[in-house]
């Protein structure tokens, strides 16, 4: 029985495209969103600024809490924080989440052309041919 071998695609050009890419920053990003207190935090900012008390009012905890998620959403860049007297108030920064999509879209493209390529691979095993090469072994 002879064997078929898979070609895939290089992935040398992904992973070189990968280093202009601030490794800090996309660590930042993604630890800020593997929360899902921050990402209901940024849901919330989607739909305009709010002040600190607002975003903290639908989440079961303290506002210190919440304060300390706030932080790691700033230190990732994903919210600006701006102050009027006492009050601090917090607009979604979109940066930081292009960024990741980009990186994510690249090893989406990455693995979209290497499960095409295996899907041809399985069609070429289903072929009659080879259906009839299985049986007279």
């Amino acid at each position: 029985m002879m064997k078929k071998r898979i070609a895939f695609k290089s992935a040398s050009p992904i992973f070189n495209h990968m280093v202009e890419y601030n490794s800090e920053l996309l660590d930042r990003t993604f630890a800020a969103l593997a929360d899902p207190t921050r990402r209901q935090i940024l849901a919330q900012l989607a739909g305009g600024d709010e002040c600190v008390t607002d975003l903290a009012r639908p989440h079961a905890m303290s506002l210190a809490a919440v304060s300390k998620h706030l932080i790691v959403l700033e230190k990732a860049g994903l919210v600006t924080r701006r102050r009027q007297g006492r009050v601090h108030s917090l607009a979604l920064e979109a940066k930081p989440m292009q960024e990741a999509q980009a990186w994510i879209d690249r090893y989406r493209k990455f693995w979209e052309g290497n499960l095409d390529q295996f899907e041809k691979y399985l069609e070429q095993l289903q072929t009659p041919k080879n259906k009839h090469d299985d049986d007279q072994q």
